[in-house]
């Protein structure tokens, strides 16, 4: 079986496993959510995200609270303080480059300030419904388990490498349905393999 036959195979089984639709939300909030996420935990991410876009819809809203009052709003997302920073420097872009928009393009994306191939590839995905794949660590893990990538890519290659040989809607779910089998079934450490759906395509379980 090759990599394009085993990924729409494993897809399959996973739909049937878990049954979802990919939820559009407005990019700004994406871009900001997804930033707050990086080295922290879903459960403080969603807290701290909440909390903030209560209070700041817009780039303009944002770059006029000062660094301090961001901190506050965000605390304790992991390195809150630099985020926060950082979260005004991208604002003051968005305004002066983009019209307060935020850009739809992966390049543009990704000379934004905290912005790398994930972050870009969330926006694109989940605020533009764009067919991209982020990868993040479940993503990952997964994709060089099954052997679907070569095990030393980067997550950007990765995305990259799985976009070749995945098209059209497919490359929509994959993001939530690794996200989802890596968090209860194909974990970092003990990964539940006599319990996983998708073993025999797997060469993680096979060697």
């Amino acid at each position: 079986m090759n990599r394009k036959e085993k990924i729409k195979t494993v897809l399959k089984i996973l739909k049937e496993k878990y049954n979802f639709k990919v939820k559009r939300d407005e990019p700004f909030k994406v871009l900001v959510t997804t930033i707050l996420s990086q080295r922290t935990k879903d459960e403080i991410t969603k807290f701290s995200s909440e909390r903030l876009l209560e209070k700041v819809k817009t780039p303009e809203k944002l770059l006029s609270l000062k660094s301090k009052e961001i901190e506050k709003l965000i605390y304790p997302v992991g390195f809150y303080k630099q985020k926060a920073k950082g979260l005004k420097k991208l604002s003051k872009i968005l305004i002066e480059k983009y019209n307060g928009k935020v850009p739809n393009n992966l390049e543009e994306l990704k000379k934004l300030p905290l912005v790398g191939d994930k972050t870009a590839s969330c926006v694109l995905l989940f605020g533009f419904s764009k067919k991209t794949i982020p990868v993040d660590t479940h993503v990952a893990r997964i994709s060089k388990r099954l052997g679907l990538v070569e095990k030393n890519l980067s997550p950007e290659k990765i995305r990259i490498e799985l976009e070749k040989i995945l098209k059209g809607k497919d490359r929509k779910i994959v993001n939530q349905l690794f996200i989802q089998f890596g968090k209860e079934i194909c974990k970092p450490i003990r990964p539940k393999c006599k319990e996983c759906k998708i073993k025999k395509y797997c060469e993680f379980y096979e060697s």
